[in-house]
């Protein structure tokens, strides 16, 4: 049976580390169905990729954990490592098949080639997917102290097109041209879902983020979709801001941005979602889930940090706190509060905790606080 469940929204208020992280809903969006089915063992399976640095290591410490709480999952590994077909760079069949067949996925940071070489394969895997959303809930973690302790806001960012489509050519020599791609079906789709995120999370506002004064037509048919979709949702309120003056008041003050779901176009979300990250304490406590209509991926947004890469300096984080929500999205709701629990509670002690959140724990003894205080 098809079950629609969905992203969750983040809950941790200030001097409460234990409460729960993540809250699941059930059936926000028809388009982010979860179908995946119990094997006879009574388990889930759910693709696993490890991804290149530092992703094998807190890939690890996640399958550690996880078989320390006891979740139903049995994890089928695979690597999206390109292969030549036709000529071009593609992704192994294989892998293709497995996260088709398992509904959902959980991905390590992949490295991508900056100038040259294949294209992005965090790209090729959305288009392949048509993972519309990209859903970034950025709230402050309590116990770990930064400039502000009040961020909490969510950013759904359209996935699929964009200045991320691609479409680059040569005009002349020296003269390049990068085309931005913009559809109404695709902008209608994403609005819709964060309407739908932000009635179900309770969120009082949903905030469409763009750049429409400049790209009168590109931005401009982007905030017509929403507008539209607004008309249906009269319990959810709706406003629109620039993007650069976005970004100039959430640093200044993000208190009034929490509660509300900010919805934009590709590219906008890619820089906004990781400014609103460093607000919390950078990409290594920040989760995140691409979702589309038969199949999501949750993901580390971190880079692949060769540089220390089999040192055992890694911070998992990122990684655990997007496989909770992968479990919400799944159902598994009390195993995702039981490990987050243990999770915020170690890092709100401060006392086994790795070099980039202040501490001088390895890997592996962060991940061993983490599944000490599993069922404590």
């Amino acid at each position: 049976m098809l079950r629609a469940q969905s992203l969750q929204n983040i809950l941790v208020r200030s001097g409460k580390p234990t409460q729960s992280f993540t809250r699941g809903y059930a059936a926000a969006s028809p388009t982010a169905a979860f179908a995946g089915q119990k094997g006879s063992n009574g388990k889930y399976t759910v693709t696993l990729i490890p991804g290149d640095g530092i992703g094998p290591e807190i890939s690890d410490s996640i399958k550690r954990i996880y078989s320390a709480a006891r979740v139903p999952i049995d994890w089928e590994e695979v690597s999206v490592a390109p292969i030549l077909k036709g000529g071009k760079t593609a992704i192994p069949e294989s892998s293709i098949a497995s996260i088709k067949k398992n509904t959902v996925a959980l991905k390590g940071p992949l490295a991508t080639p900056i100038g040259k070489g294949h294209v992005s394969l965090n790209l090729t895997l959305r288009r392949t997917f048509n993972l519309f959303a990209n859903v970034r809930p950025c709230v402050s973690i309590a116990g770990y102290k930064t400039p502000y302790d009040d961020v909490n806001t969510v950013l759904i960012r359209e996935n699929t097109e964009g200045e991320y489509s691609g479409i680059e050519h040569e005009v002349v020599d020296g003269v390049v041209q990068s085309i931005k791609l913009i559809t109404w079906d695709a902008s209608e789709r994403v609005a819709r879902y964060a309407f739908d995120f932000a009635r179900t999370q309770k969120r009082r506002r949903v905030t469409a983020v763009h750049k429409a004064n400049i790209m009168k037509m590109s931005d401009g048919m982007f905030l017509s979709a929403c507008r539209e979709v607004a008309k249906e949702y009269p319990d959810v309120a709706y406003d629109e801001d620039l993007l650069d003056r976005v970004c100039l008041q959430i640093v200044q003050n993000p208190r009034p941005y929490s509660d509300r779901v900010m919805v934009m176009p590709n590219l906008y979300g890619d820089i906004l979602s990781d400014m609103c990250a460093g607000l919390i304490g950078g990409l290594g406590l920040t989760p995140s889930g691409n979702i589309g209509r038969d199949a999501s991926i949750f993901e580390a947004v971190h880079g692949s940090a060769p540089d220390i890469a089999g040192k055992g300096l890694a911070n998992p984080t990122a990684l655990l706190l997007s496989s909770m929500m992968m479990l919400r999205h799944m159902g598994l709701d009390s195993y995702s509060a039981q490990i987050e629990k243990a999770a915020l509670s170690t890092i709100a002690e401060g006392k086994t905790i790795t070099g980039d959140l202040g501490g001088k724990a390895s890997t592996t003894e962060f991940t061993d606080a983490i599944i000490a205080k599993l069922g404590a």
